[in-house]
């Protein structure tokens, strides 16, 4: 006989002689009833039950997409492509490695930047976290920190969602939801967020540091790499300088003029540790800076 069976007979052989009697046995039945309430109901024969499975990514990256707009080399140029990526990401690896606390200024916070647009800097964030995301101890999130232009967002085709901005704003949104999974494996992308005219004073804030050290704190493989303004056409880039712990200015070959680069270094401060990408070199002007290919080489530190 169940639980409830038993007070509803007992109410029955009390009958109706007092009210207490009835008050008393009330009170039993509810008691009999509280914890029965309070257990989910057994699964309907015959329903599946569903368990948790991890999220599926967010962002597909399209190759064939990104190639045609020049975002990727053609596939008969994909090995030497690669190589290069190889050269220019070793150097970075091996810093990380001797840095250990996860804060503002660790090696594991890479800032790339150029002097000037159309430089090529959002061109070499992007096949710098694919290969990045490439080694096996590493993950990449690539943060579109462009205020002025978010190209990063926009050719992901994520630039309706929320990303750095809304989280520096509000100390209430937790960063990590904002975090895009990508369907390549290590790689993940933070995108611009909300258009804010504030964005100088917003990466300078104390928040800023909360941010990003969170970000690293949550999986000590992590490398945070931000696709920058360029140092002369907008204010952010030079405030980012100041958290990251390893600078790459991409010099476009025969376009960017000396001078340019050499305002842009000024404006890092010799206090940082920069490194220069060398961006549409040609063959033998490559291979003359250390065997490099058509597509950039990496120079010296600054």
């Amino acid at each position: 006989m169940s639980l409830v069976e038993r007070a509803i007979g007992k109410i029955k052989r009390g009958g109706s002689s007092t009210s207490a009697g009835a008050g008393t046995a009330g009170t039993e039945a509810g008691a009999a009833l509280g914890p029965l309430a309070s257990e989910p109901a057994p699964p309907q024969a015959g329903l599946a039950v569903e368990l948790p499975t991890a999220a599926p990514p967010r962002v597909l990256i399209d190759r064939d997409g990104l190639c045609a707009a020049g975002y990727l080399p053609e596939v008969t140029q994909n090995r030497q492509f690669a190589d290069q990526y190889r050269r220019i990401k070793r150097p970075l690896t091996a810093a990380v490695k001797t840095d250990k606390e996860p804060a503002v200024g660790h090696a594991r916070v890479i800032l790339v930047t150029s002097a000037l647009p159309g430089d090529g800097k959002t061109f070499t964030s992007i096949n710098l976290a694919l290969s990045l995301a490439r080694e096996k101890d590493t993950s990449v999130v690539l943060v579109d920190a462009d205020a002025a232009r978010p190209q990063v967002s926009r050719i992901f085709g994520v630039d309706a969602e929320p990303g750095i901005t809304n989280a520096l704003v509000d100390p209430n949104v937790n960063v990590e939801s904002l975090i895009l999974q990508t369907d390549v494996e290590g790689l993940s992308i933070l995108p611009a967020g909300e258009r804010s005219d504030h964005a100088n004073e917003l990466f300078a804030s104390k928040r800023m540091t909360e941010v990003i050290t969170r970000i690293l704190a949550r999986d000590p493989r992590r490398i945070v790499l931000f696709d920058s303004s360029p140092l002369l056409a907008a204010t952010e880039s030079r405030v980012l300088a100041g958290l990251a712990g390893q600078i790459l200015l991409v010099v476009r070959c025969g376009k960017t003029p000396q001078h340019a680069v050499l305002d842009a270094l000024n404006h890092i401060g010799s206090e940082n540790a920069v490194s220069l990408i060398l961006n549409e070199a040609r063959p033998s002007l490559a291979e003359g800076l250390s065997g490099y290919g058509t597509y950039g080489a990496y120079g010296h530190d600054a």
